[in-house]
């Protein structure tokens, strides 16, 4: 009997993990929507005619190369 209430719990578990993960896939696809939604509508601002950089490294490097 212990087994089986072990493995009970086991599923028990398992499917409250696979409906937490579905959720988390659900809401970063939502989340990846209303970007593409607010990009084609133009309505995202632009620093430049170039566009916005993908990370927030400077573009040169800080210091100067040594010879």
């Amino acid at each position: 009997m212990f087994e089986y209430e072990l493995h009970q719990t086991r599923s028990a578990e398992l499917i409250r993990r696979a409906e937490n993960h579905r959720l988390a896939q659900e809401a970063l696809r939502s989340r990846r929507a209303a970007r593409r939604a607010v990009r084609e509508s133009g309505q995202h601002e632009q620093n430049d005619t170039e566009g916005r950089a993908h990370t927030h490294r400077p573009r040169r490097h800080r210091f100067a190369r040594v010879a």
